[in-house]
Order: structure tokens, then sequence, then C-alpha cells
């Protein structure tokens, strides 16, 4: 539940505006940097606010991968991602999600599955 009607702000418009023009999957840390650009006053707490209202409200989506910050992706649609074990970089896996892992999970649970995630891991081309 949002905690006030959703309004489409400046701030809120620039931060979706500028990850959805990235491919990597940044942190709340790196799109403030990001974002100064363009709002120089802006505060990295503003920034966190509205990278977790865009996430609640379907916009972006915010990754549990690997490490200890979350990452934010500009592309809200369900996709798999691949992180690297070493520097932790965080690509799209460009591959059709797999319907039948929903199926065969709806067999071993009375959950209603409604969508899932699954990552990848090994080591980017740089730290290869």
């Amino acid at each position: 539940m949002l905690p006030e009607p959703f309004r489409m702000t400046k701030q809120r418009k620039i931060i979706l505006d500028e990850i959805r023009k990235l491919k990597s999957h940044p942190t709340a840390d790196e799109m403030y940097h990001l974002v100064r650009k363009k709002l120089p006053r802006i505060s990295l707490g503003t920034v966190y606010r509205n990278l977790e209202m865009l996430t609640q409200t379907g916009f972006i989506q915010k990754l549990d991968v690997g490490g200890s910050q979350k990452r934010f992706d500009g592309m809200a649609h369900n996709h798999y991602h691949i992180r690297c074990t070493r520097c932790s970089r965080v690509d799209d896996l460009e591959i059709d999600l797999d319907k039948e892992i929903e199926h065969t999970a709806k067999k071993h649970t009375d959950f209603d599955i409604v969508r899932h995630n699954l990552e990848f891991v090994g080591l980017c081309p740089d730290c290869k």
C-alpha cells in the first residue's frame, strides 16, 4: 500500500527517465549521482524514496541480487539477470521466461504463484 496517492512528480519523472536510459542496474547511490546532474539539490534520501515508490507502482524493478546494496532496473517486465561473482556487475539475460518452472512449483505448494525470479551467476567478461 502506498503512503500517498501516486503522482508523477518532476523528480520522479527525471529519476524514471534516467534509469530507463541505462543498461546497467544501478544502486540508489549511483542513481543519486546521476540524477544530481539534472537536479543538483536533490538528496540521496529523496532519490531512494522515489526509487521505492517507482518500484511499488510497477514502473521499475528492485533487484535483490548478491551484494549488500539493492539494485534497480528500468525494465519493469519480468526477465532474468546474470551477476558476476567477482565485481557484482548485473546484466539482463535475454532468454524467454520458463513458465514450466511455475507449473512445476504449483504442484508442490498451495500458494498462488504470480511470478518468479531466477538469477544466474558467473564471471563477467572483464573478470574472466
